[in-house]
């Protein structure tokens, strides 16, 4: 074998004007690659990014943008589904304030789901709050359950759950899991045997599609979507996922998170948002279910939706824009803080301008390249005056914008590029002062118990300096 590979490699450079046509080869390559880059109409910076690292990988880079470079999703035929759904009317005498009237049109606008309320709404912190109050629900189920998660793993949370859904479905309920191929992609189909002999039904969110070679594959467009929607009454969003890795009563380091369960109208905004997911994920018709009595409430919300399915890139302008309507505050809590200039002007600004602008991040999170890129802005943010910490020794991976005293954004969507961009987010924007209260004491703990970050911090070249720039750098591709 290796003769005949010197021999061909002999017979390679025995072929006149080698050299020339190699690199007309990649002059045909950099202009058929580049303008297909181009025509995708990203930010400069993330399009030049592209270009020169794909330049540098003659022909390989062609395979890492097919794999991995941004996509478009068309979901026309399922955008009539929320213009057709029976979305309960505002309550007679709901009026925004001023302040919220312009962000209220901005998120119907962008994202095609009208302002509403909530009867109930109720902040469970960490894993433990959240599985609790999901299993006693789950076990009142008497119409359905739709569940739909970035994780869902096969561990003692995992089969917990499963087994909760797979009693209700014995009972006759109507059980829908969905679930993302790349986020639960550790955990086998015949996990849920169980639930689909039950009557339950799984799917899966963007599914491989190695053997459709004609087809790009959906490797980084992912569902980090979390709802859960019990018997249209009652639905929870926010961050955390169904793993062991969040129950602190099982480990010591699991994550520090936040969750919210709400009741109300709001629920119909999210149900309608799941009945897209699935209709998309399992190519059927949208599921036809009873409209819910309408229940005016006192919490005025409104249901946040992203994707690549939409270039409105809503969660991203509305946490912009929230930012530019705060007049006393501004704090931040996210697990990956890679922000783009839009995002990063919005909250220097704020602090130039006298506001109280916190950002917590964690000290360490699970990706190295995420909290070194983060890092690589904090400079800039504490010359403006923003007061950073780093939460730790646990991974932070709340997920909350909090603006004055009664505007806060809870859900599934970090800071990034990756959340407002690439994948399929979900977040609840409301509208009250005693929610915002707890969120804010909440807040107020977690920037106590966490480290201040510094302007006069030690940072060597090598250690700190030299890869948080080289982190930067490529934050556009994260």
């Amino acid at each position: 074998m290796p003769d005949a590979v010197r021999d061909l490699w002999t017979a390679l450079l025995a072929v006149p004007h080698l050299k020339l046509y190699l690199t007309l080869a990649w002059a045909v390559y950099l202009l058929w690659l580049g303008s297909w880059i181009v025509l995708q109409k990203r930010e400069p910076v993330a399009t030049l990014s592209w270009l020169v690292s794909l330049a540098a990988l003659p022909y390989v880079g062609f395979l890492i943008y097919y794999l991995l470079g941004p996509q478009r999703i068309h979901r026309q035929r399922l955008r009539r589904v929320r213009a057709r759904a029976k979305l309960p009317p505002l309550p007679d005498g709901f009026k925004p304030t001023p302040e919220a009237i312009e962000l209220a049109r901005l998120g119907q606008a962008t994202t095609g789901l009208p302002p509403t309320t909530a009867t109930g709404a109720r902040l469970l912190i960490d894993g433990a709050a959240k599985y609790s109050s999901l299993l006693h629900d789950v076990a009142a189920a008497q119409d359905h359950v739709h569940l739909e998660y970035y994780i869902f793993y096969p561990d003692r949370t995992g089969a917990a759950l499963r087994d909760a859904l797979v009693e209700r479905a014995r009972a006759g309920v109507r059980v829908r899991l969905l679930l993302d191929a790349v986020g639960s992609g550790k955990t086998p189909a015949r996990f849920f045997d169980a639930l689909v002999a039950a009557g339950g039904e799984l799917a899966w969110f963007h599914p491989s599609r190695i053997l459709q070679v004609w087809k790009r594959p959906w490797l980084n467009l992912r569902s980090h979507r979390k709802i859960v929607v019990i018997d249209g009454r009652i639905a929870y969003t926010g961050g955390i996922n169904i793993t062991d890795e969040e129950d602190e009563r099982l480990r010591d380091d699991a994550y520090r998170d936040l969750h919210l369960r709400v009741e109300g109208n709001v629920v119909s905004s999210l149900q309608v948002v799941f009945i897209e997911d699935w209709a998309y994920a399992t190519g059927k018709p949208p599921l036809a279910l009873p409209s819910p009595e309408p229940h005016p409430g006192r919490v005025p919300m409104q249901v946040l939706v992203s994707g690549p399915d939409s270039s409105w890139e809503a969660i991203h302008r509305l946490h912009v824009g929230a930012i530019h309507s705060a007049k006393r505050r501004v704090w931040l809590a996210t697990p990956y803080f890679v922000p783009g200039e839009a995002a990063r002007m919005a909250l220097t600004s704020a602090a130039l301008g006298g506001l109280d602008v916190r950002l917590l991040v964690p000290r360490r999170s699970d990706s190295r390249l995420v909290t070194l890129a983060a890092r690589s802005y904090f400079d800039e943010l504490l010359a403006a005056g923003v007061q950073v910490y780093e939460y730790g020794p646990r991974m932070l991976h709340t997920k909350a914008l909090l603006c004055d005293d009664d505007l806060a954004i809870i859900g599934s969507a970090n800071f990034d590029h990756r959340s407002f961009r690439l994948n399929f987010e979900v977040s609840l924007m409301f509208a009250d002062a005693e929610l915002c209260v707890e969120l804010a004491a909440l807040l107020e703990r977690e920037c106590m118990a966490s480290r201040g970050v510094q302007p006069e911090r030690e940072r060597p070249l090598f250690r700190t300096r030299l890869p948080e720039a080289l982190a930067r750098l490529v934050s556009p591709l994260l």
